[in-house]
């Protein structure tokens, strides 16, 4: 019989883990999903929408799957809980469209970067957040919103981003299609990049130069040449803890989750780091 294709929707928290893909020194997020899988009955392989690195944190993460004969997504759904850790967990198990591919059909990702740009660090964040007076790059100086709003409004467009990200990633032109930053209270901010896709550390090194940038670190005139050019700078990669995979996107015709569901995830824990205080707002109104 054939097996019947499913999308996951997980999420993690990456402090628990050594990075998502699977390797000798675990635990990464597939190893421990794809044990806890077998133990709920799907003894196949998943492949995920992309990998995250050692410490970074999904809100929305998504991999495909093949089930095994008269096994539903909806089994899935009610199986696999209980054999996952506290840090890793299923929001949604679905049969996807025809021809959906967690990777290859996904249209783009947002990223959101937590940072303290003012005021103290609330203890539940103090895990999840950058304190840039703690940077040495940094030199105990603090940006304002504003600059690092500004620098990261630069970015903004359709370029080859090599100089801000890892050489082993694909040099090609990638589209940036908007980088902002959000207010979330208590002068904890959000930067939130969307587009269609992102070379390896990239996000981590547009924030962390703009941060530094910001901070008198790095001149504003290299900072954009190398945005302009590709040009060769002393960048700074923002530590791990800050960065969350937010969101996959794919095209109507392939997505698995509506709009709702996006828009209210269930299952999602509403403790840091996966909603933001005005969205916690939001959800309670």
């Amino acid at each position: 019989m054939k097996r019947t294709p499913a999308a996951l929707w997980i999420w993690y928290r990456g402090t628990a883990f050594r990075g998502f893909q699977r390797q000798p020194e675990g635990p990464t997020v597939q190893e421990v999903l794809e044990d806890s899988l077998r133990k709920a009955g799907v003894p196949y392989p998943l492949m995920p929408a992309g990998r995250t690195d050692r410490g970074v944190h999904a809100r929305m993460q998504v991999a495909s799957l093949r089930l095994p004969p008269c096994y539903t997504s909806e089994m899935l759904s009610e199986r696999l809980p209980p054999h996952l850790p506290p840090d890793l967990g299923l929001c949604v198990a679905r049969r996807p469209p025809e021809g959906f591919h967690s990777q290859w059909s996904a249209s783009g990702k947002e990223y959101r970067y937590r940072v303290q740009l003012g005021g103290r660090v609330a203890e539940a964040w103090r895990p999840f957040v950058m304190e840039p007076e703690l940077e040495p790059r940094l030199e105990g100086r603090v940006p304002t919103p504003e600059r690092v709003a500004e620098l990261l409004g630069a970015a903004v467009g359709c370029r080859d981003f090599r100089a801000f990200h890892e050489n082993s990633s694909l040099r090609k032109q990638r589209t940036l299609e908007s980088a902002t930053l959000h207010a979330l209270g208590g002068g904890l901010f959000e930067a939130r990049l969307k587009g269609d896709g992102f070379g390896r550390y990239q996000v981590r090194y547009l924030v962390g130069t703009a941060l530094l940038t910001a901070a008198g670190g790095l001149s504003e005139e290299r900072y954009r040449e190398a945005l302009d050019t590709g040009s060769s700078i002393p960048g700074f990669k923002a530590p791990a803890q800050g960065l969350l995979l937010w969101e996959v996107r794919y095209p109507a015709d392939k997505d698995p989750f509506p709009a709702e569901e996006r828009a209210r995830p269930p299952r999602l824990p509403l403790e840091p780091p996966f909603i933001s205080p005005e969205e916690a707002d939001v959800q309670a109104a």
